[in-house]
């Protein structure tokens, strides 16, 4: 068992726009194995959106913006309960690199948004990782 705060998550799907496409980045597990959007422990004292930037900067090495649209939610199993999953759009503008980054042991890659969601392991985020074209639609 974990302390409490441990189930509850935020996560971001970054993205930029690269010649009026638009890009998401996904990260490799931190085993290297599949991918993912980064995601992790909502920090005590941060909002959801702090704590998922945060997440951001730590697992892919990218600062930006999070958006004021949470893109969706999700529970998994783990440490031997359920933690609940806030995502977020995040609009990357700088990337972090690659010697610099702390995470480097992840690798990253920017894909389009069909890539993505078919890429990322997880089946959860994939419905809310396809929402992002039609969210950044709804901002403008």
């Amino acid at each position: 068992m974990r302390p409490a705060y441990y189930y509850r998550q935020s996560a971001v799907v970054p993205f930029r726009l690269q010649d009026d496409e638009l890009q998401v980045l996904i990260i490799s597990s931190s085993e290297q194995n599949h991918w993912v959007i980064p995601k992790g422990i909502h920090e005590p004292g941060l909002s959801s959106k702090a704590s998922a930037a945060n997440e951001a900067f730590e697992e892919a090495g990218v600062d930006g913006r999070v958006l004021d649209c949470l893109l969706g939610t999700y529970n998994y199993k783990k440490w031997g309960g359920a933690c609940a999953v806030e995502v977020y759009p995040l609009a990357v503008t700088h990337e972090v690199d690659e010697l610099k980054w702390e995470g480097r042991h992840r690798d990253r890659q920017r894909v389009s948004l069909t890539k993505a969601v078919s890429m990322v392991h997880n089946v959860d985020p994939k419905p809310i990782i396809s929402r992002l074209k039609d969210a950044l639609k709804d901002l403008k």
